[in-house]
């Protein structure tokens, strides 16, 4: 019989900066939660608290240090010997990673204008009270304990470990949920590359040393090199290591090229938006693929192109891409800049956008800020109001009025889908142009390609051959004539 492994119980830490909006933070600790729950564990609370930065030794003041120690088990202060003494090279380094950008008049004018919950640690973190028997208001019911503690900021290596060190408990920040859930989801092999690579930057400066001392190792045969502590080897592997994923994956990246280089000439559509809005469901419903659909954030990480079913004349291509969430990590949209060109290469995009989500509209903005990175909103596009099935008639007409140009439709709504597959077919048609072609019947392959990359509205034969009403692109039109040496007919 096998013993069933328990849920990791995980508390949620939101911080309240300045001109941020409680909505804004109930908002994004909403979506954390959906974070947390993809990664399998379950959510047991949440705590917030109003800082002017979060550029403090624990980030949280010291009331909330020992209000989460209570929700975790910990002491609620840092361990008098957890920090190790640092070369003067790992010094400068963590010196670097933790410079505080909130140094300047105006912020320090924000921070006193800012109503802050008080902070009694503003020197020695040691002199910490010990958790008191007394419950908080805040306090974890009964039996409740988390073993994981998630912030929804992200966090300097020693903010970190001085969390992990009051808690007793596994402290997770908000870029490193993201990459754990790619991770998980990522197939192919270069969606793989790209995770990894993601993954090493942000684990290179929060390398720790594991025990002993700091201290430069010893030269010699088989030792780790003069001058070079373990945890400067440890990076450096990890930069090499980078440097080797980063080439393989340009070798992975120069294939995908080529097979975009080959669809140049194909109508192309690219569902974008943010994680979880519908795109797989939509993608599934207007080309009958196998798609991944699950109600998931980050379920499709590897762009999946199929043909619109049934395969309409020309051929439309769409195209699934990888969602979009509110800070997402840099070194994420860097890596994966290449699955998003597939937008890029796109001569529509379609925004879609889960209409039943109240926060959609920052949804909307935030797909469109990051396409805005790669170049990608000078290309043509139609905003889809997804999942209209979960609306109110009131609510669809109020959308109406204000996206008079968007599409309302539910995947589920078969009528929706036959809408938006005429949308599609008369946006390319507008480009088109109707031409009548002769074409002798000693002529091979003609009549093949002509149905392949034309729409054709009528077909009349004589005795010398056949003559095609087309519909098609002038492009197409000119090169089907210069290839089988056809010409038009009156």
């Amino acid at each position: 019989m096998e013993t069933k492994v328990p849920t990791p119980k995980a508390l949620l830490v939101g911080i309240q900066l300045p001109r941020v909006s409680d909505e804004e933070v109930q908002g994004s600790l909403s979506e954390l939660t959906r974070l947390v729950n993809t990664l399998g564990y379950e959510v047991i609370g949440s705590l917030t608290q109003k800082r002017s930065s979060t550029s403090s030794a624990v980030v949280v003041g010291q009331g909330k240090l020992v209000e989460l120690a209570q929700w975790t088990g910990g002491t609620g202060k840092v361990a008098a010997g957890f920090k190790k003494k640092k070369s003067k090279a790992a010094e400068r380094l963590e010196a670097e990673e933790e410079t505080d950008n909130d140094d300047d008049v105006e912020s320090e004018l924000e921070a006193q204008e800012f109503s802050e919950e008080p902070d009694d640690d503003a020197g020695d973190l040691q002199v910490t009270p010990p958790v008191s028997s007394e419950p908080s208001l805040n306090a974890p019911p009964p039996g409740a304990k988390a073993g994981v503690i998630v912030m929804d900021c992200d966090l300097t290596p020693s903010q970190l470990r001085n969390l992990e060190s009051a808690t007793g408990a596994t402290v997770l920040d908000r870029t490193g949920v993201i990459i754990e859930i790619f991770s998980r989801h990522a197939r192919t092999r270069a969606a793989k590359l790209q995770v990894e690579i993601a993954r090493l930057n942000y684990l290179a400066p929060r390398i720790r040393e594991t025990g002993g001392s700091s201290e430069r190792q010893g030269g010699g045969v088989g030792g780790k090199g003069a001058g070079e502590s373990s945890q400067e080897l440890d990076r450096r592997h990890i930069r090499d290591r980078i440097k080797e994923l980063k080439t393989e994956l340009e070798s992975v990246q120069h294939e995908g090229a080529i097979r975009r280089n080959r669809r140049l000439e194909e109508n192309a559509v690219a569902l974008v938006g943010y994680t979880n809005a519908g795109k797989s469901s939509l993608m599934r419903a207007m080309t009958g693929s196998e798609v991944l659909v699950a109600d998931k954030l980050f379920a499709t990480l590897d762009t999946t192109v199929r043909p619109m079913y049934p395969e309409s004349v020309p051929k439309i291509l769409l195209s699934d891409t990888v969602g979009f969430i509110k800070k997402l990590p840099h070194d994420l949209v860097a890596s994966f800049r290449s699955t998003l060109e597939e937008a890029l290469n796109s001569d529509l995009l379609l925004f879609v956008v889960d209409a039943s989500d109240p926060t959609f509209r920052e949804q909307l903005a935030v797909t469109k800020e990051v396409l805005g990175e790669i170049g990608a909103l000078e290309i043509k596009s139609l905003i889809l109001l997804n999942k209209s099935d979960r609306l109110y008639e009131v609510e669809k007409e109020k959308l109406k009025k204000e996206f008079p140009d968007a599409i309302m439709l539910s995947t589920r709504d078969k009528g929706d889908l036959a809408a938006l597959r005429e949308t599609l077919l008369q946006f390319f048609e507008g480009d088109m142009t109707e031409a009548r072609l002769k074409v002798p019947y000693t002529i091979q392959g003609a009549v093949g390609e002509i149905r392949r990359v034309m729409r054709v509205l009528d077909e009349t034969y004589d005795g010398t051959g056949a003559i095609f009403k087309v519909k098609a692109r002038p492009s197409d039109l000119e090169k089907i004539c210069a290839r089988f040496k056809i010409s038009l007919a009156d």
